[in-house]
């Protein structure tokens, strides 16, 4: 655990983004796709190779796209293609993310600063801001809120920007994930609307206990078991702290909804993300807290991700 005051300089990112017109590079579409066929044919995603391109070269996958057809037309990237033959090398070598090796990761309507030491946002988690302001909007409007385990600040930052005029507090216990989300929030202009506290869960909100419209997390929740497994981008390179749920995976989940009652506000909502297969045991967790309106929340595939339930009573 670290002070607010006291984290350490923002990690920086294997490769930080070029200043714009710095290195550009200008070429054929002809060209670039003969290197592209060239680089997929040693091996690699060609949909991971595309990312790079859009994300680490400025070349939109719509922009890509339109190359089949006019190879002719002219093309400019903001790295050479030595450089981003590089960061593609040792992707495949090492199985660095790309979102480290580039410095950021698209997630909702922004180009999110991300390094190593912070997990990377996915796209299901986009969800739960939806989630939020779907089931809040017949209830009275969100004051403040707070978003436990907030990582790079994604959550934070996406509602922050949705719920202009409310006040928010990102919780983080990872020195690192909370000097990312500082500089985040700061990317944005929302340091003054949401403020980092450092600790585990409930804990640093222990003065607002009991005024918390909304609560929100993407907790780790991983079963540690299942952590060998996955693929070596994430197993490798992602911080354990972020991703190991423990024995079942409810590690992290148990103290957050054990401590829902007593943090909400009357007529408080927890909306929390967990593993594909933990519907069933976090909804008995909300039930047995104290917590009423249990809802299961599907992800993109269709399959039970997200978690809803509310403090009794009303504001």
């Amino acid at each position: 655990m670290v002070s607010p005051a006291g984290t350490p300089p923002i990690a920086t990112p294997i490769s930080a983004p070029p200043a714009p017109g710095s290195e550009a590079l200008t070429l054929t579409g002809a060209e670039l796709l003969e290197w592209r066929r060239r680089l997929l044919a040693q091996g690699g995603a060609a949909a991971d190779f595309d990312w790079l391109l859009d994300l680490g070269g400025g070349l939109r996958w719509s922009q890509l796209q339109s190359l089949w057809c006019h190879p002719q037309a002219t093309v400019r990237l903001d790295r050479p293609l030595q450089a981003l033959e590089a960061l593609w090398r040792r992707h495949r070598r090492t199985h660095e993310p790309l979102q480290y090796l580039v410095g950021r990761c698209p997630w909702r309507d922004l180009e999110l600063p991300v390094a190593p030491g912070v997990l990377i946002p996915r796209q299901e988690t986009e969800l739960l801001v939806d989630l939020a302001l779907e089931l809040r909007r017949p209830a009275p409007p969100i004051s403040l809120w707070a978003d436990l385990g907030t990582g790079s600040g994604c959550l934070a930052i996406a509602l922050a920007r949705s719920l202009p005029t409310s006040r928010g507090f990102a919780v983080e216990a990872s020195a690192e994930a909370l000097a990312q989300a500082g500089a985040n929030l700061a990317r944005w202009d929302l340091q003054r609307q949401v403020a980092l506290l450092a600790g585990d869960w409930w804990q640093p909100l222990e003065p607002w206990w009991g005024q918390l419209d909304l609560v929100m997390s993407n907790p780790p929740y991983i079963p540690s078991a299942t952590l060998g497994g996955l693929e070596p981008v994430v197993r490798d390179h992602e911080p354990r702290l972020a991703l190991d749920g423990g024995p079942d995976g409810l590690m992290a989940l148990r103290p957050i909804v054990a401590g829902a009652l007593r943090g909400l506000a009357p007529g408080g909502l927890l909306l929390l993300e967990h593993h594909h297969d933990q519907s069933e045991a976090v909804g008995e967790l909300l039930r047995a807290a104290g917590l009423e309106r249990f809802a299961a929340h599907a992800d993109m595939e269709g399959r039970a991700r997200f978690a809803s339930a509310w403090r009794p009573g009303a504001r």
